[in-house]
């Protein structure tokens, strides 16, 4: 069998990782994917590892959590990896045994559930308000920041976000039909504040069909109908809201919502989980035995 520091070395590793990559679904998890398999290889090849196996693996994943990193990315960057190894296996480059060492390596525990981070409704008024208006890239990324505080869409769901994908339902704008993780369909309900700090952005832009969120380049000119990337959304918030991140404003959203009396299960198809209890770890809501729903029901 092939040792992946050949691999590393020849055109054949490109399309092994390729071929990680191109099976998954998510754009967010390709991008954390590729970086967690491009990790690792680096690390491998400069640390002299003679051979792709368990032990190997072992030695990088405690690298990993020496250096600080949580869980949660420890365990992602490990699934890269057993991934990886399943593909040399599948392609003749890994042997049977070696691979199926590597995929039993098991992922750091995490103990308790993470409370993620969100803004408080000040805040998030003061990120939405930042951004210079009288340019064309401030109009951009107002809008960018409304939409995702606004709709709680995922910062992939954003960057992929189309002109004819905003339509009116029930007098309302909405948007229509999109496809969001693990492919589910729904439909987003879009405040007015949100759909005028667009329409402002795309006037200014002239932009009437197609990709909503464009690349904006130096002197302030649009530089074509592509898209943004997810990354590009993702250096978007960390210029205004330094402290976040994209996913944090989805659960600013879900949090003000549910603190100004949104129904649960009204939030979990905005949001698009599969279940309303992924929107109650979310949440982070826990039961309360003081104010229990049967103190509600009013018999005797």
């Amino acid at each position: 069998m092939t040792d992946l520091v050949v691999i590393q070395n020849d055109y054949s590793f490109i399309p092994l990782v390729n071929m990680v990559i191109d099976g998954l679904t998510s754009e967010h998890s390709k991008d954390a994917y590729k970086r967690a398999l491009t990790g690792f290889l680096d690390w491998y090849k400069s640390s002299g590892q003679g051979e792709f196996n368990k032990a190997s693996v072992l030695a990088y994943k405690a690298r990993l959590v020496d250096s600080g990193l949580k869980p949660s990315t420890v365990n992602q960057r490990l699934s890269a990896i057993r991934k990886l190894a399943t593909e040399a296996n599948d392609n003749g480059i890994l042997a049977a045994d070696l691979a199926s060492g590597i995929a039993k390596i098991k992922g750091v525990r995490m103990h308790g559930t993470r409370s993620g981070n969100w803004l408080s409704k000040e805040r998030a008024q003061e990120v939405i308000n930042s951004p210079d208006v009288t340019t064309l890239k401030g109009l951009r990324d107002r809008a960018i920041l409304a939409i995702l505080l606004g709709c709680g869409l995922r910062r992939s769901e954003c960057a992929s976000l189309q002109v004819g994908d905003i339509q009116q339902r029930e007098g309302r704008w909405v948007i229509v039909d999109m496809t969001g993780k693990g492919r589910r369909v729904r439909s987003v309900p879009m405040p007015t504040w949100t759909k005028a700090a667009i329409d402002s952005w795309t006037a200014r832009a002239g932009i009437t069909t197609g990709n909503i969120f464009r690349q904006v380049r130096r002197g302030d000119h649009l530089t074509g109908i592509k898209s943004m990337t997810a990354h590009a959304i993702h250096d978007v918030v960390k210029t205004y809201a330094g402290e976040a991140a994209p996913h944090d404003l989805r659960r600013t959203f879900a949090k003000l919502c549910h603190k100004g009396g949104a129904a649960l299960e009204q939030i979990q198809l905005t949001l698009g989980h599969s279940t309303i209890q992924t929107t109650e770890r979310y949440l982070g809501i826990q039961q309360d035995l003081t104010d229990a729903p049967c103190d509600k029901l009013g018999l005797k």
